[in-house]
């Protein structure tokens, strides 16, 4: 018994002696590097002191220490950043869906101001601002240099007032000026319509208003085509969708889904992490469900996309989304301004980070350039062939009856609406062929 007690006792002193050994050190760096920090801190207050005292013009001390603030977040990603007062008010409005601007979002990229996607009816949009343009200059001075916040507030001013931007575009030899008139930007977040027996829901951007907005435009859909049997299924339109509240992303998937994730946040802290799971309730009542997305589609977009197709929820449909897959959390200062600050990634159903990758579609449908007027008669499309109803004398079909017939022409009327949908836009067109596609399968057994 004494023996085991004393090898015990001997153990446990080697223990302690190991640990001692082992911890010293790492308590040495530790006070090393809080030393360090403390250095640097001298250094940034020092700074500041002879900047102060020795800049051939009066400085602010306060705008001094938020540009300082701003760049120190600016430097760790494209979507960190410090917001003024005034710009937190500003973002506390927009996601309420109504805020004044040109209706642009845009990001950083080379140095340069990269719209992201234009809004739906905004003066951007109206103007003829696309998607992946670059904003080189605005009022002929450049924003090259600048950080992201400073190049907005370049493009800010009152409401009716004009701006001159200049962007390079894809296929373009020559830089553009584009002049656009500043409005009040309101927002419709969803946009319903029917096309034939498919409800298009045309979703621009994730704010309070989505989920409702989206609900109530199924709701009038349906109602209108005269129940859900006379509606063959929904196209989700994403393209050009910037983003927005990572709530209302969780919402409008959930609307279609009966259950499973949703989507995944995982943060520095494993237990930071979360999960966001559907309830049961499937607004589109199993309905088939195409999703269009684009090069602009980003950030929430990629979020709902990414679900209802893990879940084979949805036929994803277009060409790759812009692939931001970073959360940003926003967090009030003591200063009434705000922090935005990159704080996880978010994970698809299946595990998939889309970060700088994009969500790829089911099926790549790029969007063809428009054609050309047509100069002259030679340029112009050839007339359509005569049918055999067209030549004189033709016997009529006996076998049809007259109601039979009005149907039948009623569908082939149908059918050529459906082909100029093509010319006006390619990749929804077919979006809607493949829901009918699907509904004539029928429903699976």
């Amino acid at each position: 018994m004494r023996k085991f007690a004393v090898a015990a006792l001997g153990g446990t002193l080697a223990g302690v002696l190991l640990t001692s050994q082992i911890a010293g050190p790492l308590v040495a760096q530790e006070a090393e590097k809080n030393s360090s920090v403390y250095e640097q801190l001298d250094l940034f207050g020092d700074i500041f002191e002879r900047i102060r005292a020795q800049y051939v013009e009066e400085v602010d001390p306060e705008k001094l220490i938020e540009s300082a603030i701003d760049g120190m977040l600016t430097s760790l990603d494209p979507h960190s950043s410090y917001l003024s007062p005034a710009d937190a008010a500003a973002m506390r409005v927009q996601t309420r869906g109504e805020f004044g601007g040109l209706g642009i979002e845009v990001t950083q990229e080379e140095g340069f101001v990269k719209v992201v996607s234009p809004m739906d009816g905004t003066p951007a949009d109206e103007a003829g601002v696309e998607a992946g343009d670059f904003i080189t200059h605005v009022n002929g001075e450049s924003v090259l240099g600048l950080t992201l916040d400073e190049a907005v507030e370049m493009m800010r001013g009152p409401v009716g007032s004009e701006i001159v931007i200049t962007v390079v575009r894809e296929g373009k030899d020559e830089p553009m000026d584009i002049s656009i008139i500043r409005d009040t930007i309101k927002l419709t977040a969803v946009r319903s319509r029917r096309e034939g027996e498919s409800v298009v829901l045309r979703v621009s951007t994730f704010n309070d208003q989505t989920s409702p907005n989206l609900e109530e435009g199924i709701k009038k859909q349906v109602e209108e085509a005269g129940g859900m049997d006379h509606v063959n299924g929904f196209v989700i339109d994403l393209r050009n969708n910037p983003g927005g509240l990572l709530t209302q992303a969780i919402r409008v998937a959930d609307d279609f889904l009966e259950s499973g994730e949703i989507v995944s946040t995982r943060g520095r802290d494993p237990a930071d992490s979360e999960r966001y799971n559907a309830t049961a309730g499937d607004l589109a009542n199993g309905k088939p469900i195409v999703v269009l997305i684009n090069g602009g589609s980003a950030s929430a977009s990629e979020i709902v996309a990414g679900a209802l197709q893990d879940h084979r929820r949805a036929i994803v449909i277009g060409t790759k989304s812009f692939g931001k897959g970073s959360v940003q959390t926003v967090m009030p200062l003591r200063s009434s301004g705000a922090m935005r600050l990159t704080t996880a990634r978010y994970y698809t159903p299946s595990g998939r980070s889309i970060q700088n990758l994009g969500v790829s579609p089911d099926i790549v449908v790029a969007q063809p350039a428009k054609r050309p007027e047509a100069e002259s008669e030679e340029d112009l499309p050839a007339r359509p062939l005569r049918s055999e109803a067209d030549l004189r004398g033709a016997i009529t079909n006996d076998a049809v009856s007259e109601d039979e017939q009005k149907i039948i022409l009623e569908e082939q009327k149908k059918a050529e609406e459906a082909a100029k949908l093509r010319d006006e836009d390619y990749q929804l067109a077919y979006a809607i062929d493949i829901l009918k596609g699907l509904s004539a399968l029928g429903p699976k057994e």
